[in-house]
């Protein structure tokens, strides 16, 4: 079974806003387009992985993630994180029904194909799944079968929510590149510790870090 994956992104210039204790106004949005762009990479180099969509109408994200490969679908619901995956997942549905469709965060700087293939291949045991982040809060993956509607509840306690919504929790061990989502100064710690691909590990140098 070969996944395509929605990614949504938002516009560069209001992303990361947590980060802002470990990058300043002019850095942020650089960063955020290398954890997107590195994401998009790794994602693409799965093979678990047909394609990756990308939704998301930031002119610049938009041109950079179509070198790499993605399909970019504009946010056209403009009604937040949600909303743009199930805009995304529709689009896909509409062209091929049958596909499996997951939701990626675009913020897995450390992503490795092996890892992700692991987590894709266990979620299509189940109409849906999903997988915790790294803090056990939040989601970094839900996907839905074919013929399943990705119903996406991303935002605050998003782990609590995939759950009480039917979705199935993958407990896995050693896929700690899926979970390592960044939104934090110690994300970014953790993250770079993993191994961050090439865009991140660039617009990370420019930053002072403690600890790195």
């Amino acid at each position: 079974m070969q996944w395509t994956l929605v990614v949504p992104l938002k516009p560069l210039a209001q992303a990361k806003s947590r980060l802002a204790d470990t990058a300043d106004d002019g850095l942020r949005p650089g960063l955020a387009l290398a954890f997107a762009q590195d994401t998009v990479a790794a994602a693409l180099a799965c093979p678990a992985v047909r394609d990756v969509a990308v939704v998301t109408d930031d002119a610049r994200a938009g041109r950079e993630l179509a070198v790499l490969g993605a399909a970019i679908i504009p946010d056209e619901p403009g009604g937040g994180l949600n909303a743009a995956l199930a805009h995304g997942a529709g689009i896909i549905r509409s062209t091929r029904p049958g596909s499996p469709v997951a939701a990626l965060n675009a913020d897995l700087p450390a992503l490795r194909p092996p890892e992700l293939t692991r987590v894709l291949d266990a979620a299509a045991e189940f109409p849906r799944a999903f997988l915790p982040d790294a803090a056990a809060i939040g989601t970094t993956l839900l996907a839905a079968a074919p013929g399943r509607e990705l119903l996406p509840v991303f935002g605050t306690d998003s782990r609590a929510r995939h759950r009480a919504s039917g979705a199935v929790e993958l407990g896995l061990a050693d896929v700690d590149s899926v979970r390592q989502d960044v939104d934090t100064g110690d994300d970014l710690r953790n993250a770079l510790a993993l191994g961050v691909g090439p865009h991140t590990a660039a617009a990370a140098a420019r930053l002072l870090i403690p600890g790195q």
